[in-house]
């Protein structure tokens, strides 16, 4: 469910909470760069079924748009409690500017091969991409046996890949059969990363 937008701070710090909705589809105005957290970048087509564009982590940028002043077509979602610097992108100081081109360079990498896993790729690989995606995000942390574990429901983890709770919860348990991951209410280890890694490129 979409939230109420929060007053988002014209610069500034600000904090936002786990399953806030920080920017909605619009006129852009700042540039915003994560200081801790987790968000996700989605959007929600005419059926009402939202579809993950990327992840932001540590470091990355977002509301890019506000650069050249286009509509904004997206939600910016916290998945865990966030911290976001937010940048006047008419001050940017020159290493600022430069660690922007960077990001936008990775970020188009990255939605490519997002593309090209939702059109050419089976669901099992879209999740194993996925999963692998968020081993080292603010989702996850390492067992006991060192053993990355994704905290994350079937439902989000569907939203996350373009699908339904119940088709996602059947390749979840195919691919805990295979031995790649191990299920529990609400997490997901990943036992072999090698195998996910396969899965992710079949």
């Amino acid at each position: 469910m979409i939230s109420t937008p929060k007053q988002v701070k014209p610069t500034g710090l600000q904090s936002f909470k786990a399953d806030e909705v920080i920017l909605f589809p619009g006129e852009p105005s700042s540039l915003y760069r994560l200081k801790n957290g987790l968000i996700r970048i989605h959007t929600v087509d005419d059926d009402g079924n939202g579809l993950t564009l990327r992840y932001v982590k540590p470091g990355g940028f977002f509301g890019e748009e506000a650069l050249l002043k286009h509509q904004r077509k997206y939600f910016a979602e916290a998945i865990t409690f966030c911290e976001v610097e937010i940048l006047s992108p008419m001050k940017l100081s020159s290493s600022e500017s430069q660690q922007v081109l960077e990001h936008l360079a990775a970020a188009v990498e990255g939605l490519y091969l997002a593309l090209h896993r939702l059109s050419g790729k089976r669901l099992k690989s879209r999740i194993a991409a996925e999963l692998l995606e968020l081993q080292d995000s603010a989702l996850a942390n390492l067992s006991k046996e060192g053993k990355p574990v994704v905290r994350m429901t079937h439902d989000a983890l569907a939203a996350a890949v373009g699908s339904v709770r119940e088709t996602v919860t059947k390749v979840v348990g195919e691919l805990a059969k295979e031995g790649a991951i191990s299920a529990g209410y609400g997490k997901i280890s990943l036992l072999n990363l090698e195998l996910l890694r396969k899965i992710a490129d079949e």
